[in-house]
């Protein structure tokens, strides 16, 4: 009787493992695989961004150093991409939507550039590929979140770690864009 219970413990102990290590193997491949999309994402940027300092170039030479600030964030950004920690790669993505969002409040200011065809179509092909890194990355930190969390309850934490689990990295702002999203001050006093 006794080892007949003894059994039963062991094997729903096992069963439990079983399907822990499950659950959590598969929240790691889908952290992954979101943080493959925002690659996709990350690289159709960077596709996209020589074409739009070319089509620009002409008209903003007054602007050269905007220029020069997009194209070597954007080489530090490919740079980082290639095997950094997700902290890294999130820093120079940071430093080239800065970048970027200099070029294309620029850009306003030339009505030649307004009015080009080229650069109207690239200008949006790259906002809607920020609008698809923002929502991968928000996928991405979902994921992370849903895959930390299942590390850090009981009575997964127990073991979670001896299997081999690590916690993931979010897909943080860098300190240099959070005052981007400080609260404006605005005085309307006469």
């Amino acid at each position: 009787m006794v080892a007949l219970i003894l059994v039963a413990v062991i094997a729903l102990l096992g069963g439990w493992l079983a399907v822990m290590f499950n659950s959590l193997v598969s929240l790691r491949n889908r952290v992954a695989n979101a943080f493959k999309q925002i690659d996709v994402q990350l690289k159709r940027r960077y596709d996209l961004i020589p074409n739009l300092v070319s089509a620009v170039k002409g008209e903003m030479k007054f602007e050269s150093e905007t220029l020069e600030r997009v194209i070597k964030a954007r080489a530090a950004a490919v740079a980082a991409s290639a095997g950094a920690s997700v902290a890294d790669i999130s820093k120079k993505e940071g430093e080239l939507s800065q970048a970027l969002g200099r070029l294309i409040a620029l850009s306003e200011n030339y009505p030649n550039l307004k009015a080009s065809d080229a650069v109207r179509g690239l200008m949006e092909e790259l906002t809607s590929t920020e609008n698809k890194i923002a929502f991968a990355r928000q996928f991405y930190n979902d994921i992370v979140t849903a895959f930390n969390t299942s590390q850090q309850v009981f009575p997964n934490n127990l073991v979670a770690a001896a299997l081999g689990f690590k916690p993931a990295e979010l897909f943080e702002i860098p300190e240099s864009a959070k005052q981007e999203r400080e609260v404006p001050k605005v005085d309307l006093s006469v």
